[in-house]
């Protein structure tokens, strides 16, 4: 079962290149003729998704997921761990913050946000303190600051 599921779904970087090849089109640009591997794809499925959002073109969802999946990884490689829950739903979350570790239940440390507004902070569009302030991030427990990781990626 797993096989078909995957031949059926496609590989991830054929995914990301669907992602972000469907986002180039709604943006009138010309298919990705970039790097094929999961990194530029990735990068390149967020920019698409924030020009898209800058021209006020609604993001297709495969490269929001794509985009917001990619930078949740990128802060789970930068800060190793399990203490904090990061959640962008609908599309992902991830454990991350090394500390005490979540075994079961609702973590004592959760972030959790909408697509744009992570997009946002993982690229330092918006701030930390300005998204908690206003209430566009939810954080509780003492190690939910994600501050000293943003931005994940610059521009």
């Amino acid at each position: 079962m797993p096989a078909r599921r995957a031949s059926a779904r496609g590989t991830a970087t054929e995914r990301l290149r669907a992602a972000a090849d469907e986002q180039r089109a709604a943006l009138g640009e010309p298919g990705w003729t970039g790097p094929a591997d999961a990194a530029s794809l990735g990068r390149e499925c967020v920019r698409a998704v924030l020009a898209a959002v800058d021209g006020e073109i609604a993001p297709r969802p495969a490269a929001a997921r794509a985009a917001v999946t990619f930078l949740l990884g990128v802060l789970a490689d930068r800060a190793p761990g399990r203490a904090v829950e990061v959640r962008v739903p609908p599309y992902a979350a991830v454990q991350c913050i090394e500390g005490p570790r979540h075994a079961r239940g609702t973590p004592s440390n959760v972030v959790e946000t909408d697509p744009l507004t992570w997009l946002a902070l993982a690229t330092g569009r918006s701030g930390w303190a300005q998204a908690v302030a206003t209430g566009k991030v939810r954080a509780s427990g003492p190690r939910a600051d994600l501050s000293a990781w943003l931005p994940l990626l610059a521009g």
